[in-house]
């Protein structure tokens, strides 16, 4: 579902877990329609393109303070396996991430969770478990409105 305005976030999804990735999208979704924010959804194949995606999307003035979506979302799964992957793909991912909100001043809700295994992934992103999509959500719209208070504080 993609839904345009002035008030708007774009939601990057890594798609590596699909089903995981539908739940946390769940929760970021619903989030976002309980507090009549409209929103975009693209995919990715995984967390650690998420960055990229974002950092195009800015690139090409498609988030941020000019652009269509003031906001983000990122979502996505890394869950420890066998190699040291795990830990490559969660650090670069969160750093990436934090580097683009710091250097760009564009809210981020961050919910790329890391989990040791499947199911805790399912607790974690389920909506009626610790629905971390509806976190990352909420993260981002509080992000945004202390830029809005930052911005009119400003103009005083």
């Amino acid at each position: 579902m993609s839904r345009k305005g002035p008030k708007s976030v774009l939601i990057i999804e890594a798609r590596f877990y699909e089903d995981i990735a539908d739940e946390l999208a769940r929760g970021a979704t619903e989030e976002l329609r309980g507090n009549q924010v409209e929103y975009e959804q693209i995919a990715v194949p995984g967390a650690l393109e998420v960055p990229l995606a974002l950092s195009l999307a800015l690139a090409n003035g498609f988030v941020g303070r000019a652009g269509r979506h003031r906001g983000c979302i990122a979502l996505g799964c890394v869950i420890r396996g066998k190699t040291s992957h795990y830990d490559i793909v969660a650090r670069e991912s969160a750093a990436g991430l934090n580097h683009l909100a710091v250097a760009h001043s564009v809210p981020i809700g961050s919910g790329i969770i890391t989990c040791e295994s499947p199911e805790q992934a399912w607790e974690r992103a389920s909506v009626d478990g610790r629905n971390k999509g509806g976190d990352a959500a909420r993260a981002c719209l509080t992000l945004m409105r202390l830029e809005q208070h930052f911005s009119s504080a400003s103009r005083r």
